[in-house]
């Protein structure tokens, strides 16, 4: 969840994370402290890595964007288990005899009344429960030659039905090409594929309690730290406050910008399907070679080159429709760098994410475990540094200049009792012409910004502007939203491993610690964005509508933010009236005549004159 929280109300950034939130997998502010609208659905600048086509929290998916995976990879259900080679035949994988007459190891047939490892006398042709007396942790062979792979589920094919990588007789020892595991734990080996072990069940059941305390958890976090209920306020009425020729352009704009948008949506949810229910991503990475934390990054960036490659039309698409409409100042070769880098950026946080995942599910069964932790604790470091280390590689940043300005905003800030060390400027200007400001980051790293575009405004707006985003870091937004998003990245660590098993039989991968694995992990990451989406716009538009009522009551001035809000909504283009299904995939803020009637309530509350 790295954090931004962005002013807005519809911008289609530039220069900075469209909406303001990122999604690295990581994920997630809460779309912007003043705007938010289908136009951010063209990706910026510095947007937060995830695969696919992030609908990120409250922004609106743009052609090109990726699907951020608001949740961090999880977990493969299964343990390596080895297949079944010829009846009667040695023990497929070992290469040699598994000693005078011992047990078979997990998925072999154990031989005619012959003990299994935990003392029982299996039947014969059935396989035996335990791994090898030795306990030597071998990875046993394959599957039967010319036939299907046997599963971990009770011996059935796999539905690939097509034979294992090693025929038996072929298999080696983990210290091979699978490694031993550590405190004597089982190994993976890929041409072993996974091992049916003992125990299995009694991992799920773990998992599956992990992940209901999980949730218990981040709905309370959600219920404390969410207020669901600020001002009783009216319908909202754009006739009212906008003219006719306003209203006409922002229905042509949403008009221009909704066929590219939910073509963008669709490919998403294709993408992300075939790499989860085909073999789609394990034909993409098969040919790649090396070692396999090598093949891990490869298959990384072949994945994300091919859905890049497939989303640029619709990118270029949305741009042009950016530029029609006076919202795009960019050439075609900064829209490129700016595409390339957040490709960049995306790819190496994935990267990084896959090959822990991997490395842990190759050691330990109960992998899932460490890496709920380690998604927990990526999500709140990227919090952290995001605003010192990736934000400058698509902004400069530069202290507001001495004025009468920055003196009223940290006055302001001072008089709200949030430290605040500085107020910096980003260059928004040579991307667009949108208006937005955003926090991001927490404690030493916590910063406001505003666009350049937005010193153009009124001064009174201006400190209106910066008051909203006065309230976040008052409410520790971006620490609750961090807190949230790291909790959802651990959820996803064990929901993975609980969809991973079922998963991975029609998509020709043996487990997730095959690097072939790759494609489904970032397709099982992308359809989480999808389905979690809606619920954090939900939480999104309440927290930004706090941050409303907080500039409100820190100004006291509703005249002026009624204008502000006219203001943005006119230079963005915000759409004024989002349909349902819009506002329920996109909108991460309220739109702008909801938060016009929020002003005229709080007015009539406080005894102010009803601007």
């Amino acid at each position: 969840m790295s954090e931004r929280q962005e002013t807005d109300d519809s911008a289609p950034e530039a220069g900075t994370p469209a909406g303001g939130d990122r999604a690295d997998g990581l994920e997630q502010g809460h779309g912007g402290t003043m705007a938010a609208t289908k136009d951010d659905d063209h990706q910026g600048p510095g947007d937060a890595p995830g695969f696919g086509g992030d609908p990120r929290p409250g922004d609106h998916l743009r052609p090109g964007d990726r699907l951020q995976p608001g949740v961090l990879p999880a977990a493969d259900a299964k343990r390596p288990s080895s297949t079944d080679g010829p009846s009667g035949a040695e023990p497929a994988g070992t290469g040699e005899r598994a000693g005078t007459e011992q047990p078979t190891v997990t998925g072999d047939r154990a031989r005619t009344a012959q003990p299994t490892q935990d003392g029982d006398r299996a039947e014969q042709g059935d396989p035996a429960e335990g791994d090898r007396a030795e306990g030597d942790n071998r990875a046993v062979g394959s599957d039967r030659a010319g036939g299907g792979e046997r599963t971990a589920e009770g011996g059935e094919r796999a539905e690939s039905g097509e034979p294992g990588e090693g025929a038996a007789g072929e298999g080696r020892r983990t210290d091979g090409s699978g490694d031993r595991a550590v405190s004597g734990g089982p190994a993976y080996d890929e041409k072993a594929g996974p091992r049916h072990l003992p125990g299995d069940a009694r991992l799920r059941r773990q998992a599956a309690l992990a992940l209901a305390a999980l949730a218990a958890v981040i709905l309370a976090v959600v219920a404390f730290s969410t207020p669901w209920h600020l001002l009783d306020t009216g319908p909202p009425d754009p006739a009212r406050d906008f003219r006719a020729a306003e209203i006409a352009r922002s229905q042509a704009f949403d008009a221009a910008t909704s066929l590219p948008s939910y073509i963008a949506l669709a490919l998403s949810v294709l993408l992300a399907a075939l790499l989860v229910a085909t073999p789609l991503g394990a034909r993409l990475t098969a040919w790649l070679r090396g070692p396999w934390w090598l093949r891990v990054i490869l298959g990384v960036v072949v994945v994300v080159a091919v859905t890049e490659a497939i989303r640029w039309p619709l990118g270029m698409w949305f741009e042009t429709v950016m530029r029609e409409y006076g919202l795009s100042t960019q050439g075609w070769a900064s829209w490129t760098g700016d595409r390339l880098k957040n490709a960049g950026v995306e790819t190496f946080l994935l990267a990084l994410m896959l090959v822990v995942l991997v490395a842990l599910a190759r050691r330990l069964r109960r992998w899932w475990i460490p890496a709920a932790v380690g998604a927990f604790m990526l999500t709140v470091a990227a919090s952290f540094v995001y605003p010192v280390v990736f934000e400058p590689m698509f902004n400069d940043f530069t202290p507001m200049r001495e004025g009468s300005l920055r003196t009223n905003l940290l006055a302001m800030a001072e008089r709200d009792g949030v430290p605040v060390e500085d107020v910096l400027v980003a260059d928004a200007s040579r991307r667009t012409t949108a208006l937005n400001a955003y926090v991001s980051g927490f404690g030493a790293t916590r910063r406001i910004v505003v666009f350049d575009t937005l010193l153009r405004a009124p001064q009174p707006e201006v400190e209106l502007v910066v008051a909203h985003e006065l309230g976040h870091a008052k409410r520790d937004d971006v620490l609750y939203g961090t807190l949230i998003g790291g909790l959802g990245s651990a959820l996803g660590a064990v929901l993975l491993f609980l969809v991973f098993g079922p998963v991975r039989r029609r998509t020709g991968v043996t487990s997730i610690a095959d690097p072939r694995a790759v494609g489904v992990v970032m397709g099982l990451m992308s359809l989480g964005s999808l389905l979690f989406g809606p619920a954090q716009n939900v939480v999104s538009r309440r927290i930004e509508a706090r941050a409303d009522f907080h500039s409100l009551e820190l100004t006291r001035d509703p005249a002026t933010f009624v204008a502000m809000q006219k203001h943005l909504a006119a230079v963005n283009i915000s759409d004024l009236s989002p349909d349902a299904v819009e506002y329920v995939l996109y909108a991460s803020h309220p739109s702008g005549p909801e938060r016009i009637a929020m002003a005229r309530s709080w007015a009539r509350l406080n005894g102010v004159p009803v601007p």
